[in-house]
């Protein structure tokens, strides 16, 4: 699986509905679930992103479907970042040579 960091932001109508965000994210949860991935951990955040998602999902693919179906609820907007493991990172650099 592939490791993906996901930040998140309330559109104006995703901050009308606040109190609806925790069922939201069940319903995200079992989407990715459907799909194959997983949310493996999500935060709250202070800054420019409202929200932080870790999720896994077994491709490109299926962690672009799933971004784009968050979106189109019209609540968030997203940016989502392929994340490489230490071990991925150590073996890039080390292939530098």
């Amino acid at each position: 699986m592939t490791t993906y960091i996901m930040l998140i932001n309330w559109t104006e109508q995703g901050v009308k509905s606040l109190r609806e965000s925790p069922r939201r994210l069940d319903t995200a949860k079992k989407q990715l679930e459907e799909m194959g991935g997983a949310i493996r951990a999500f935060y709250l955040t202070m800054g420019e992103w409202d929200m932080v998602a870790i999720c896994e999902a077994p491709d490109d693919a299926v962690a672009a479907r799933f971004a784009l179906q968050l979106g189109s609820a019209g609540n968030v907007r997203t940016r989502t970042l392929k994340a490489f493991p230490e071990a991925a990172y150590r073996e890039i650099i080390a292939s530098l040579g």
